[in-house]
């Protein structure tokens, strides 16, 4: 616009923001023709509303840029599936509708007739246009969704008898599988509870039921059998579908490691560490391989229960999504979004998503879901017709209040809100406690031990907490170097030492096992500097080096100083070393602390036993091995050992439980008219 004195350029924001109201647009033409064209208009030409929405639109550039390239992604698609239609012969272009010629026996008119009155899709007839003649017919570029329906439409009548159904092949998706999305207004309102809840219902009922998280933010993670790395609620999801945990399931997770940076890690493999911004332009080169993988996990089940991550009114993060309103268009998935009301304000946040929602996403969202409700769901009946009324959407359901369901949190909200810290037993007990590291992950290989009666667990961040416990245990963190620096800033490390002298319990889990170490070394820079070396605690005789590669197993094995089957997986960069030599060339290392079926040993004790450590992620998991290592703690204070039975960890009866109250406080009749099936 502009560049040649004789070159005047229109633009219609009408169409560009679909704003017909308006009636909006503006000229772009060299100063003198824009003043001479100014000169013959009317003096209150637009007004003054209108001149401060077009102000507002122009400026944003980010939804230009962006809607071009969405009409230019989705021309390419239906240009495509358009010319496999012999019948259709497309006019090259590069405008956001496509002329088209018909080669048939029939019109562009009778054509138009037989769309609108049996797909009720209207197309514009161009045989009135200068040098067309009646074959000729245009069509506009629109969404994903709606050209399929275009397509299929024309098939149906300009290829009969052949199967098009409702739905065109896209990429590698062939189907249309029924799908369903939990989305929340928050983290921690218990979407991935919600949806392992509905995944064992429709189990239960003979669905053959998978669950998917495009993107998972979580330092709670699990080892596949394949090797794979992937979030633990979505492990905890497939085993309530009864399913081996498939990194299918969650095919991109971030683990942070700083307040703006993760590792970013696809397809269970780490990719390598990026901050915000960077992991920002990654999106759109990963959201192809989350579509890929969602048909690809979609092809092999009757129904998918997705879920969302954080809430789809972060307006901040709607741009670059991948995960929540996104994904649900892609699968096409009906989604209900689950308020936790326990924390108050559920209806007016209900009510505000949907006004910061698109309309496209309105019409996605079915309704809503009320979670985590103490008393008498009767009085809230007028409440949810209020937000009916405002919203057009209905309340599918009220969950209740669970109190210790026993299924693993996957958010540290709930962590760091206290949830570890069980209240002291009445009777003889010992008492653990749990160093809240800065960067703490898999936090849930403790969670068996808040199932024993005989363990009071807590969890301590400053030295005028720790106390004289009975046991301490650093567990597994995802910044050694940073938690390092942490421990000894608090003062926690020389209070740890301190209690390891006293003769107390202390025990590191992958993280927390490097740190009982001697020395800890990042020469590649995984966790800080490049060359970082740091002084651990000393406990144990090893010394820690960060390696490049990540090490991803499952293992199954045995303690040997109990002699007690264990089982777990190990996720870590660390390269552990625990031999020494004693300057004459002899070994005098010690010996390790678990062996595996494979071969393979891990871990390591100092000479009391009473200072161990070990990379087995889910090693409380063994009852076996649980009540030795609560036993070992029982004796040390001078108590019996337990002569009770002790806990049996075991989801299998929560997620029937939990099944229970889903399939009760849910509308399913609905759920399965959402689904289809």
């Amino acid at each position: 616009a502009g560049c040649r004195e004789n070159i005047i350029t229109l633009c219609s924001l009408t169409k560009l923001f679909a704003v017909p109201g308006l009636r909006l647009g503006f000229l772009a033409a060299s100063e003198e023709l824009c003043n001479a064209i100014t000169g013959q208009l009317a003096p209150w030409s637009v007004n003054a509303l209108a001149q401060a929405a077009g102000k507002a639109m122009i400026g944003d550039t980010d939804y230009i840029e962006r809607t071009q390239e969405i009409v230019q992604q989705n021309r390419e698609i239906l240009c495509r599936d358009l010319a496999a239609i012999p019948a259709l012969q497309i006019v090259p272009g590069a405008a956001d509708f496509l002329l088209i010629r018909l080669e048939s026996k029939i019109t562009a008119a009778e054509l138009a007739d037989q769309l609108l009155q049996q797909a009720r899709i209207a197309i514009r007839v161009c045989a009135n246009y200068e040098g067309l003649d009646e074959q000729y017919f245009r069509v506009a570029v629109r969404s994903e969704e709606e050209n399929n329906l275009l397509v299929a439409a024309l098939k149906d009548i300009l290829l009969p008898g052949q199967e098009t159904g409702s739905f065109v092949e896209c990429g590698s998706r062939i189907k249309k599988t029924p799908s369903m999305m939990f989305l929340g207004t928050g983290s921690d309102v218990g979407k991935s509870v919600l949806v392992a809840g509905l995944c064992r219902v429709l189990l239960q009922d003979g669905v053959r039921v998978a669950p998917f998280k495009a993107q998972n933010m979580s330092l709670n993670s699990y080892v596949t059998r394949d090797g794979g790395e992937m979030g633990r609620a979505q492990v905890v999801q497939a085993q309530a579908c009864r399913l081996d945990p498939d990194v299918r399931m969650n095919p991109v997770l971030l683990k942070p490691s700083s307040d703006v940076g993760s590792q970013v890690i696809v397809h269970g493999k780490p990719i390598g560490n990026m901050r915000v911004l960077d992991y920002v332009r990654y999106k759109e080169q990963v959201w192809q391989e989350v579509c890929q993988t969602y048909d690809a996990l979609a092809a092999d089940y009757d129904c998918i229960i997705l879920e969302g991550a954080g809430s789809p009114g972060e307006v901040n993060l709607k741009s670059h999504d991948i995960v929540n309103m996104r994904m649900a268009q892609y699968s096409h998935s009906s989604a209900l979004l689950v308020g936790d009301i326990d924390r108050g304000g559920v209806y007016a946040s209900f009510i505000g998503h949907v006004e910061v929602m698109a309309p496209w996403e309105r019409k996605l969202l079915a309704g809503f879901l009320v979670n985590r409700f103490r008393g008498d769901a009767s009085l809230l009946v007028d409440a949810h017709s209020f937000v009916e009324q405002r919203t057009g959407k209905p309340v599918f359901g009220v969950i209740p209040w669970l109190n210790n369901l026993g299924l693993p949190q996957e958010d540290s909200v709930s962590f760091k809100a206290g949830l570890y810290d069980s209240a002291e037993p009445a009777g003889e007990h010992v008492e653990i406690v749990l160093i809240d590291l800065p960067h703490i992950s898999n936090f849930t290989d403790l969670e068996p031990l808040l199932e024993e009666k005989d363990v009071w667990l807590r969890t301590v961040r400053r030295v005028d907490e720790l106390g004289t416990p009975d046991g301490v245990i650093l567990p597994g963190s995802k910044n050694v170097v940073a938690d390092l620096e942490w421990l000894a800033q608090t003062g926690l490390d020389k209070a740890i030492c301190g209690l390891a002298e006293q003769g107390c319990q202390i025990t590191g889990i992958c993280g927390g096992f490097q740190i009982l170490g001697k020395t800890v070394a990042d020469p590649h820079g995984i966790e800080g500097e490049p060359g970082t070396l740091l002084h651990g605690l000393g406990l144990l005789d090893l010394t820690t080096e960060l390696a490049a590669d990540k090490t991803l197993t499952r293992r199954e094995g045995l303690h040997l100083p109990s002699g007690q089957p264990v089982h777990g997986y190990e996720i870590h960069h660390g390269q552990t070393d625990r031999r020494k030599n004693d300057g004459t060339g002899n070994d005098t290392g010690s010996e390790p602390l678990l062996t595996f079926a494979d071969g393979a040993s891990c871990g390591s004790a100092d000479r009391t036993g009473r200072v161990w450590g070990s990379y087995l992620h889910g090693i409380f998991d063994s009852d076996p091995f649980r009540r030795w290592f609560i036993n070992t703690l029982r004796e040390a204070k001078g108590l019996p050992p337990f002569s009770g039975q002790g806990a049996q960890y075991d989801l299998e009866p929560a997620l029937d439980r939990l099944a229970a109250v889903v399939r009760q406080e849910m509308d399913m009749d609905a759920v399965y008219r959402l689904l289809g099936i």
